[in-house]
């Protein structure tokens, strides 16, 4: 029957457009007929049919308010019946109401609101809290209380803040409870978490319902309950999971805000009741304290002593009030901008044939667009604290009280608003503030949870239907110590990786029932990968072996810490590397022996320029002089040049040279020492930069990731690569060699290759790893268990005992020449190049400075070379070379000659011109020179 109603008032105003006036009355009326629809039969009706009746009042009673208008609200009874709320919503519509107060349901305010839009009659509700409300098809819904929306972000933020992943969603499957529950899972979706079952129940359900309800919920595995219903309804649900032992260790139930609207109005629970929510945690809209507030509650017991009511004030209460204020306010406006009460009647109405409904009595109020855009203008401060809304209407700064029900009462925990998230301080507060949502701001007190416990529960444990985990092992046919099949069975597995994997599972506080299934046909190592995706498809519920944690793998499963370490590898064969009689050459690259053998010839030729003119040991002869250079360069080596310098630039450079020998010698001699002394094995293959280079070929396991690494990453070509099965298969390949069949060398993972090389000494790793993973077990994506089994893990790393399982399996005999070392590295140049940097820049800048000053001592000496234009540049070279090859000590002692000469001939002249002589000055002179020359 009310599904019939409904499609009748849809038809009834689909796509047409009223005209003509019913009535028209004075701009500014004496009385405003307002419309109230609540379920006089509940708690909250009660409650909130005397708030709205102690607003009338307040307002009646203050002129200013309305300018002398008076508020006349005309209450109806909805009992809680969406049918009767239709027809309730009906007759309203036949009375000319400017607006309607209500209805308390969602689902009621979803027909209702269809009504409004039609006749353009303003639809206020403080207790329909369906997020859909607010969507664009209810343009004359205004809902002036906190949306579903909020408290479904509060819920699901306290989820996110205790870590949990998954819940479990109760609610009634109507309107109010299916919308509700959808936000709550876009909420969630923003955090990563998720509902992982939906328990719906009927609006009409029983006790039986429920407790079916909760059998199922009990037997999945989140213990995460979040209630979403209405009051009546909310408390059978606990009561019966109650009885069936659900409110105890280890759940957590979140009750929206139906819970703490009981809880204040309501008045005391019987201690049964209370018994039942131990431990819950529910939200509160948050008020905060004000005056307007403090005096409202004060005259709470008086107005509801009046009205024969029993009960506290909730938030509803206090939300009805604001609602009547926020509505006299735009009425006010309304006035103010010269509106009308004005009605038309609807056409479409008038031609149906409405029967005993009179139909054709509704009008539609031709001012309800201007008033609805009153009430979102209102501004105010009411007994709910600020009152106004946002652009998207809802109203700003929502905020809730975090409630946890302890014994026979119940405390604050915190508080989360829109503003800053979770806090233990009111909002109001914050808002001064800049917001804030670190996850280190996210605080709440300490809860006690069901159970009388304060330590956080996890948030599930296995199911208890009784299914057992199917777990997949790879049945491989190589490498057994790790995992294998036993034989004549076909489900018992051992190997170190089952070990851990037994080890680890035991450590969990709760029983995880399973069974291990074989993958692969025990003959050829099994694809890792394949199995991965067979977890992704629902074939397997877990996978547990040698499965490298790899990229690709981790974007279909989770895996759980890694619990060994193996990265790829390059195995080769190598060869003993004997001394032999030129092994004195190999610590230094032939490049290296080449610039030190340039280096001493460039320091002993400097030296010898630095030191020509002064020193008596580098002159002479050229052929000694050249024996002079490649003694003194060489000899400096063993520090056993007998030439002296003389030079300060020579000396400088002898002793940067020095230090440079002396490192290089302590270098070779160490070097040396380890290779005469060290037994060393060698391979023209260094690591994989060498082994890609090439074209030979290259193994790997079969069924291993490496395969596509090679191909992948490095570039390498499909058909260089070599499948390999057993460790018989990667000897016989390394023997052979390229030459006859085989591989150059293997790729392939830490682990396999150290137990592979355990007996077989002619077999090394060369290089470093270049790759770093590891295994682990590999789970469902966001799966619970992943995250236990890796602290288990954790734990078993910390206590040693993964070491000793390590050692147990994987300890075995070793190689006995696993003391032998690849053959190390040259000494590069490259080690050194600092050194001869610095000593071929003293080099320089002495050569540099030394040609400056012998240069200043050539013009000094010379002077006349460089005044007489005539003489030609490779004269004036020949000269400088000259002069540059002449001792020093020669040339001071003929420029001391000149200056005698000098002072002689101007004495001569003096004595000349004194005496009146006419002796020719040049014949004087050349007198003088001769008689000097010959007592020279």
């Amino acid at each position: 029957m009310r599904l019939f109603w409904t499609l009748i008032l849809i038809f009834l105003y689909n796509g047409y457009s009223s005209e003509g006036v019913n009535s028209t009355l004075s701009a500014r009326p004496k009385v405003v007929n307002v419309g109230c629809m609540l379920s006089f039969n509940t708690a909250v009706g009660k409650v909130t049919k005397v708030a709205v009746e102690a607003a009338v009042e307040d307002i009646n009673s203050n002129p200013s308010v309305l300018g002398g208008t008076k508020l006349n609200v005309i209450s109806l009874d909805s009992n809680s019946s969406g049918f009767l709320g239709i027809v309730e919503a009906i007759r309203f519509m036949e009375t000319d109401i400017m607006a309607i107060i209500g209805p308390q349901s969602s689902v009621i305010a979803h027909v209702v609101s269809n009504i409004a839009n039609e006749l353009q009659v303003p639809l206020l509700s403080f207790a329909a809290t369906d997020p859909t409300l607010s969507s664009l098809q209810y343009p004359f819904f205004v809902r002036t209380s906190p949306s579903d929306m909020f408290q479904m972000a509060a819920i699901a933020e306290i989820i996110e803040h205790y870590e949990w992943r998954e819940v479990i969603a109760i609610y009634i499957d109507d309107d109010f409870g299916r919308n509700g529950i959808a936000a709550l899972a876009d909420q969630l979706a923003k955090r990563r978490c998720s509902i992982s079952y939906k328990a719906a129940m009927k609006p009409e359900a029983t006790l039986d319902d429920a407790r079916d309800v909760l059998v199922q919920v009990a037997l999945r595995e989140s213990r995460i309950m979040v209630v979403h219903t209405y009051p009546s309804k909310g408390l059978d649900i606990f009561s019966m999971a109650r009885y069936l032992g659900m409110i105890d260790n280890g759940y957590v139930w979140i009750a929206t805000h139906w819970l703490s609207t009981i809880l204040d109005s309501d008045g005391p629970l019987s201690p049964d009741k209370k018994e039942n929510l131990d431990g819950a945690i529910t939200l509160r809209i948050h008020t905060p304290d004000s005056e307007l507030k403090k005096k409202f509650v004060s005259r709470w017991s008086n107005l509801t002593g009046k009205a024969g009511v029993t009960g506290g004030m909730s938030t509803c209460a206090l939300y009805a009030y604001d609602t009547v204020w926020l509505l006299a306010r735009a009425i006010n406006e309304f006035f103010n901008q010269g509106g009308n009460i004005s009605f038309s009647k609807d056409p479409r109405l008038t031609e149906q044939n409405s029967g005993s409904l009179n139909l054709d009595s509704m009008s539609i109020f031709d001012g309800g667009k201007l008033l609805l855009d009153d009430i979102y203008k209102v501004n105010m401060t009411g007994v709910t604290g600020p009152y106004g809304f946002t652009s998207d209407r809802n109203l700003f700064r929502p905020a809730f009280e975090v409630i946890n029900v302890v014994g026979t009462g119940f405390r604050k925990v915190g508080y989360w608003c829109n503003y800053s998230g979770l806090s233990i301080v009111p909002p109001e507060t914050l808002y001064s503030k800049p917001p804030n949502r670190s996850s280190s701001n996210q605080q709440l007190h300490s809860i006690i949870w069901p159970g009388q416990t304060t330590e956080k529960p996890r948030g599930w444990v296995f199911p208890n239907n009784g299914r057992q985990l199917k777990i997949a092992v790879p049945n491989r046919a190589s490498f057994r110590e790790f995992v294998g099949k036993v034989p004549g069975t076909t489900d018992s597995f051992r190997g170190y990786c089952i070990e851990v994997f037994t080890t680890a599972i035991n450590l969990l506080p709760y029983a995880v029932p399973y069974k291990l299934l074989a993958f692969g046909d025990g003959h050829n190592n099994p694809e890792d990968t394949e199995l991965v995706r067979l977890i992704t498809a629902g074939v397997y519920d877990a996978a547990i072996g040698d499965i490298a944690i790899t990229t690709n793998r981790t974007k279909m499963v989770d895996f759980t810490q890694p619990y060994i370490e193996s990265g790829l590898v390059v195995v080769a064969p190598v060869k003993q590397q004997n001394s032999n009689a030129w092994a004195f050459l190999r610590p230094f690259t032939p490049r290296m022996w080449i610039i030190t053998g340039v280096f001493f010839l460039v320091v002993g030729t400097v030296i010898w320029i630095l030191e020509h003119r002064l020193n008596d040991d580098f002159r002479g002869p050229p052929s000694k002089q050249i024996v002079t250079v490649l003694w003194f360069s060489f000899s400096t080596l063993f520090n056993a040049h007998r030439e002296n310098t003389v030079s300060t630039l020579g000396r400088i450079v002898l002793l940067i040279w020095l230090f440079v020998v002396l490192i290089i010698n302590s270098s070779y001699t160490a070097s040396l020492t380890s290779i005469l002394t060290v037994q060393k094995l060698s391979s023209p293959i260094t690591g994989i930069e060498s082994l890609v280079n090439t074209k030979d070929p290259i193994g790997y396991q079969l069924g291993s990731f490496a395969r596509n690494y090679l191909i992948e990453e490095l570039g390498i070509h499909e058909s260089r690569l070599v499948p390999l099965n057993l460790p018989e298969d990667y000897a016989k390949a390394l023997k052979d060699g390229p030459s006859h069949g085989g591989v150059a060398a293997i790729v392939d993972e830490r682990a396999y290759m150290e137990l592979f090389l355990s007996t077989r000494c002619q077999f090394s790793i060369l290089g470093q790893e270049f790759t770093k993973n590891g295994w682990g077990f590999a789970f469902p994506r966001d799966s619970p268990l992943a995250v236990d089994m890796s602290t288990a893990i954790l734990k078993l790393s910390e206590n040693g005992e993964l070491q000793r399982i390590h050692d147990k399996w994987l300890s075995g005999i070793a190689c006995t020449s696993q003391n032998t070392k690849l053959e190390v590295d040259r000494l590069q140049l490259k080690s050194f190049s600092g050194l001869f940097f610095i000593c071929g820049l003293a080099c320089f800048l002495a050569l540099l400075i030394y040609f400056v000053m012998i240069t200043c001592q050539y013009c000094h000496y010379y002077p006349e070379s460089e005044s007489s234009g005539g003489s030609s540049r490779s004269g004036r070279l020949q000269t400088f070379l000259s002069f540059a090859d002449e001792k020093e000590e020669s040339v001071r002692s003929r420029s001391k000659r000149r200056q005698l000469d000098a002072t002689s001939v101007r004495s001569v002249d003096q004595d000349a011109s004194v005496n009146g002589s006419r002796i020719d000055r040049s014949e004087i002179y050349s007198n003088r020179v001769v008689s000097f020359r010959e007592s020279a």
